[in-house]
């Protein structure tokens, strides 16, 4: 049932982003596993469109934050104002009272700004003059930055990156791909004629669904063991939070599901380790001058911990 909906999505996704359906089952397995995205990659690769065309298949309200170093926590959240008829305040809700939310260029604002996301991402609630409003099911936070143009940015802190369960990349197009996006493009843009394939509620329904999905007490120490070796790293300053392993537990229940299966396999942690964990540790500034990256480390981990065996 899970896969029929995600095939379902990841093909009308595709008619809009070419040659990108690893990403776009990220982003759906961010999505049933109830987390969110960065996506960190040069401009003019596809990040805006690619979150527009999810929202739009998902039948899901779109709204999109241009983050700039004058963009206020209000700005985002909302503000109350004075109703002169009524005379009485009202609140005005931000955009992030959406379902998909594009925070675009995230780290071009500033930390008070950046930090106004953190309770909506991880409790799905505003907190605005002491009232608390819940945000519209299903949620998810699609972020982008760009890794090479570092003026007037502003890095993420780590409470910030934590929150997003899986960080990745969309790269550039093959030659074939870049063609068949030129001539699909070349008439009019596909995305005037997608249309939702899906809707709110069923979104909720799948993601309750992957709730059940089953890990083995053997993957599952598996998965821990994964975790606990990014801490013991001689590499690694900063390890997984705990925060970091339950990311990656829900992701594996959701990358199982897209699979079409109801249990986890250890291959499908060991597929999801680079995305959901990599963005999650600190390397040593020695490792650093080594010329050394946190992928890099990563995948020794991954390489390090045996993986149970079924017979």
């Amino acid at each position: 049932m899970i896969k029929q909906f995600a095939d379902s999505i990841i093909e009308n996704v595709s008619k809009v982003i070419i040659g990108k359906e690893d990403v776009i089952r990220l982003a759906l397995v961010a999505l049933l596993a109830e987390g969110h995205v960065l996506f960190e990659d040069v401009p003019g690769i596809g990040k805006t469109t690619l979150s527009k065309a999810l929202a739009r298949t998902l039948g899901c309200a779109f709204s999109r934050i241009q983050f700039t170093p004058d963009l206020l926590p209000s700005d985002v959240t909302g503000i109350y104002w004075y109703n002169q008829k009524k005379q009485a305040f009202e609140f005005r809700p931000g955009p992030i009272m959406g379902q998909i939310i594009l925070a675009d260029e995230i780290n071009r604002a500033t930390p008070r700004t950046q930090s106004s996301l953190l309770e909506a991402m991880q409790e799905r609630q505003i907190t605005v003059d002491r009232d608390t409003y819940p945000l519209p099911q299903p949620f998810l936070v699609l972020a982008t930055q760009n890794p090479i143009e570092l003026e007037g940015t502003f890095p993420l802190p780590e409470a910030q990156i934590d929150r997003f369960l899986l960080k990745t990349r969309l790269g550039y197009p093959t030659a074939e791909q870049e063609d068949d996006l030129l001539l699909r493009y070349a008439r009019q843009n596909p995305m005037t004629e997608l249309e939702a394939v899906t809707s709110p509620e069923e979104i909720v329904r799948m993601q309750q669904a992957v709730r059940a999905v089953r890990m083995d007490d053997q993957v599952r120490g598996y998965l821990v063991q994964v975790v606990r070796a990014t801490r013991d790293h001689p590499a690694v300053d900063l390890g997984v939070s705990p925060r970091g392993s339950l990311a990656l537990y829900r992701a594996s229940q959701a990358w199982a599901a897209v699979q079409g299966r109801d249990f986890v396999l250890p291959d499908d942690i060991k597929s999801l380790t680079p995305a959901v964990l990599t963005h999650r540790i600190h390397i040593s500034p020695q490792t650093r001058l080594r010329g050394r990256t946190s992928e890099e480390v990563i995948s020794e981990v991954v390489t390090q911990v045996p993986a149970p065996v079924f017979q």
